[in-house]
């Protein structure tokens, strides 16, 4: 465990419970929508977003990232569990720094 929490580790446990209610509610909301223009349009035709760039992630990247993920949930840290998600994905941005 030492290896996934790193150095600062904690000694203290805390055990949480979780209580669920005797009754549940439903709500149902009404959304109003307004169609407005795009602030953040690309160059180009107008109204058109652009897709975020994928690369074909690896078997090494998918077991990396999911590695990654695991430690992000385990540590309760956000950040490392998103990057691990993304390089799961192929959608880190590895490999798209490169100048010709």
């Amino acid at each position: 465990m030492s290896r996934l929490r790193g150095r600062r580790t904690r000694t203290t446990r805390t055990t949480r419970t979780r209580r669920t209610p005797a009754t549940t509610t439903t709500t149902t909301t009404t959304k109003t929508t307004r169609t407005t223009r795009n602030r953040h349009a690309t160059t180009g035709v107008a109204g058109t977003m652009g897709v975020h760039h994928k690369r074909r992630a690896s078997f090494g990247d998918k077991v990396s990232g999911a590695m990654m993920r695991l430690r992000g949930s385990l540590t309760r840290r956000p950040g490392l569990k998103a990057a691990g998600t993304r390089r799961m994905h192929g959608t880190d941005g590895r490999g798209s720094h490169t100048r010709y």
